[in-house]
């Protein structure tokens, strides 16, 4: 997850770290003769909450990312098997070019310099609404080639854990309190329902992350920026980086050749539940051209909910509860065309939009109490203090979902006794 400020633009290069900056530039001097690299002109693109960064260079052709992941802190091995799953399932996704598994170090293609909340203006929500049919388009088309065994699990444990980071973080280190044993008895059982009601769901590929901060907006002419030099080798194993399945150079990391890890090839003559006719899942045509899909490195095999109470209860950007209810009554219509929701579903899950709205208040709830922990844990722990920044905004979403039901309303007023005043009149829509 990226906060606002975490998208400096092109900005000079530092290292902490004079051997890591000699291995980066070793490294992209191998590279060069390639890609057509000019490694003087490296510049900070943009940093994360994690210890990620990425760094953009100039080709002769193009501009490229460089992903760097300290391999002490961050394992770039889900990045490169999540990429290769996305791509396969059609989304718009940085390719990779050379991937250095020793130290870190990954070649991408360049999906642009400006996220899809940029183009956003909170008080033109008509003016958006096309930006969010086109990001629910994009994420039906990951959710249609979900299968179990590939990703790791969206269970209890994980659920449990994330919940957690709100009153380990949250509440005991960033408020400073100390819940009583009715307090955390109260939480205990908030935590129980919210859990069992995520789990309710079926399961699909799940991004984990999926908001507007990390699509990117289409550049035109489409996808030109992010082509190779005429003639190079893509990491993914054809010339100008088509859409294949990596096979990496072994001597700097590879994916599993099939099994768990390797992206499934579509059925050959199979309907696309978006409507495209075999040969692959393709998604819809847009006229700017396809989001890029960034950030994807934590996806998840779980609830189907969860993606798009991300994308709709976005940790930076709010919307009334009107275009919210209009966006995923659009999504929830389409899921059940293509078969992931609804009676002709596998799980015939989902068949009543007033039940699957709850059941993706009740996931971004889960989503909301994690990141108010999270948030606290990078500004007390990592010294990012930015992100409790937009506290206000998830704390708004916890509270509305907690007074909407009745089962959560002693959830609602720990929240209340937490934040040390009374929750905003008003701002529940009503009680189920």
């Amino acid at each position: 997850m990226s906060h606002p400020s975490d998208r400096p633009g092109d900005s000079a290069v530092t290292w902490a770290d004079k051997q890591r900056q000699a291995q980066c530039t070793q490294w992209l001097a191998s590279l060069a003769p390639t890609h057509g690299l000019r490694p003087e002109t490296l510049r900070l693109a943009s940093a994360d909450a994690s210890f990620r960064r990425y760094l953009r260079i100039d080709g002769l052709q193009a501009s490229y990312i460089v992903m760097d992941a300290p391999p002490d802190k961050e394992d770039c091995a889900p990045f490169v098997q999540v990429q290769g799953l996305m791509q396969q399932a059609g989304l718009h996704v940085p390719q990779v070019f050379d991937w250095d598994r020793a130290h870190g170090f990954l070649l991408l293609s360049d999906l642009g310099q400006h996220t899809v909340i940029e183009r956003l203006d909170p008080a033109d929500p008509q003016g958006a609404a096309a930006w969010y049919r086109q990001a629910t388009d994009t994420l039906l088309q990951w959710q249609l080639a979900s299968r179990p065994g590939v990703l790791p699990p969206y269970n209890d444990a994980l659920l449990r854990r994330e919940l957690a980071l709100f009153p380990d973080w949250y509440v005991a280190q960033h408020r400073q309190l100390v819940l009583s044993e009715a307090q955390q008895q109260v939480l205990a059982q908030a935590f129980d329902r919210i859990v069992q009601e995520n789990l309710s769901a079926p399961s699909v590929f799940v991004h984990r992350d999926f908001m507007m901060r990390n699509l990117m907006a289409p550049t035109l002419p489409a996808a030109r920026g992010s082509l190779p030099p005429e003639g190079a080798q893509s990491a993914l194993g054809r010339p100008g980086g088509g859409l294949m399945a990596p096979t990496l150079p072994a001597a700097r990391g590879s994916l599993p050749q099939g099994g768990e890890g390797a992206p499934a090839l579509p059925v050959r003559g199979a309907q696309s539940a978006l409507g495209r006719p075999g040969g692959g899942l393709m998604a819809p045509q847009h006229p700017g051209g396809p989001l890029g899909v960034l950030d994807f490195q934590d996806a998840v095999y779980g609830p189907i909910t969860y993606d798009i109470a991300s994308l709709l209860r976005d940790a930076f950007i709010s919307w009334d509860e009107d275009f919210v209810l209009d966006i995923t009554v659009r999504y929830w219509e389409q899921a059940r065309k293509a078969g992931l929701l609804g009676a002709a579903s596998a799980s015939g899950w989902g068949d009543d939009f007033g039940a699957f709205y709850r059941s993706v208040e009740w996931m971004g709830l889960q989503r909301h109490l994690k990141v108010a922990g999270i948030f606290a844990r990078l500004t007390l722990r990592d010294g990012k203090p930015k992100y409790l920044q937009d506290a206000p905004r998830f704390i708004a979403y916890i509270r509305a979902t907690a007074r909407r039901y009745r089962e959560l309303g002693p959830l609602a007023r720990l929240v209340d006794q937490i934040e040390g005043d009374a929750a905003p009149v008003g701002f529940a829509y009503g009680r189920m």
